[in-house]
């Protein structure tokens, strides 16, 4: 509920592996909002939504809002998770370099949770519905032009 309203949330999960590349664009239709999804813990799925799923939508659905949604949050502490990252040299992604990518993207924003612990669950999908009944403004650019 938003508002004292209920909504009805229609989740659809794409597949992410490569054979279903073709089948995707016949799920974005009337999509209201998209969540791209990552793991907090897993730096190439951060670099997957950076550099595959977001160009993926917003080439098939340019003026849909979309949220960067961080899960597994439960492990960015969680000390054997931490021990693995760092055999590779790498650490979980922290909300302030989530939170650039928003930025950068252009998306409605951040939003984090734990599927596991529920955790931020329920905020994830009050945004989303906060982000499809009110889709944010295209800014206009502003331009000088001399001549």
């Amino acid at each position: 509920m938003i508002g004292g309203d209920p909504y009805t949330l229609g989740l659809f999960d794409t597949a992410g592996q490569e054979d279903y590349d073709r089948l995707l664009p016949l799920s974005y239709p009337q999509t209201d909002v998209f969540l791209v999804c990552f793991s907090v813990v897993s730096p190439l799925s951060f670099e997957n939504a950076k550099e595959k799923w977001v160009p993926e939508i917003t080439r098939h659905c340019p003026k849909t809002p979309f949220l960067l949604v961080g899960i597994h949050i439960g492990l960015r502490d969680d000390p054997s998770t931490i021990e693995k990252l760092s055999k590779n040299k790498q650490k979980p992604i922290t909300p302030e370099i989530a939170e650039k990518l928003v930025h950068d993207l252009k998306a409605v924003r951040y939003v984090e949770c734990s599927a596991l612990t529920q955790k931020g669950l329920k905020n994830v999908f009050d945004e989303a519905i906060l982000a499809a009944l009110e889709p944010p403004e295209p800014k206009k650019s502003r331009r000088c032009v001399l001549l």
